[in-house]
């Protein structure tokens, strides 16, 4: 029966999460296992993987074989290159403790390199996280200053027409004559008190009619006074 070492998918929509499994090469993708190696996450960085490093050089010792991405999974744990070294050292091309010295000298290397990596992952994480933060500063005290500007000119403009009143009241306060004689005209006086009224209240004219002249001439007549002296004269 041909044994296949694959994955087999887990996890929710766009988060996969991977097992890595030992089935039968015609059983579906996620149908029934035969033994289970270990998991792949990749959704870290770098990806997550952990592995029996045992079970998988036993697996590959008895003939399974990987898919690609498994295979790329083994080289990168050292399972392929710890099997390559086996089986040196069966053929005799070196022993098994220079074997195992090769395979011990090639892991430090190997995560070396791996420190290095997530070190320059770290740092390049903390270089963009400072550079958003300084964008953000600066975006925030362009922000205020705009703030700020604002500010200002509603103040100003809130100002502008008290300081308008201030003029118009200190040019109120200086009091024109013309104004003044506005205020209190000599023409409102006249007519308070008119003449012409006091004149009607008692006309000349009535009091004339009340004791005219004419009629104390009628009274008293000035010519019969020398009739009566001529007629005195005639008799004598």
């Amino acid at each position: 029966m041909p044994v296949k070492i694959r994955m087999t998918r887990q996890g929710r929509k766009r988060k996969p999460f991977y097992h890595i499994v030992v089935a039968d090469s015609r059983a579906p993708r996620d149908g029934r296992q035969i033994d289970q190696l270990g998991s792949y996450n990749p959704n870290t960085n770098p990806a997550t993987i952990e592995l029996d490093f045992e079970k998988a050089l036993e697996w590959l010792q008895k003939g399974a074989q990987p898919t690609d991405t498994c295979r790329a999974i083994l080289s990168y744990k050292g399972v392929l290159m710890k099997k390559h070294l086996l089986e040196g050292a069966k053929k005799g091309a070196f022993t098994e403790e220079e074997a195992e010295a090769r395979f011990q000298n090639w892991l430090t290397e190997k995560e070396s390199g791996i420190q290095a990596k997530k070190e320059s992952i770290a740092r390049k994480i903390a270089d963009a996280e400072k550079a958003a933060l300084a964008r953000e500063t600066e975006i925030n005290l362009a922000r205020a200053a705009a703030i700020e500007k604002k500010k200002q000119a509603v103040i100003e403009a809130a100002n502008a027409p008290a300081e308008e009143e201030a003029e118009e009241v200190e040019v109120a306060e200086e009091a024109p004559v013309a104004e003044v004689t506005e205020e209190a005209p000599v023409a409102e006086v006249a007519e308070e008190a008119p003449v012409a009224e006091v004149a009607e209240e008692a006309p000349v004219a009535e009091v004339v009619e009340e004791a005219p002249a004419a009629e104390v001439v009628e009274e008293a007549p000035v010519a019969e006074a020398p009739a009566e002296e001529e007629k005195k004269d005639s008799d004598a």
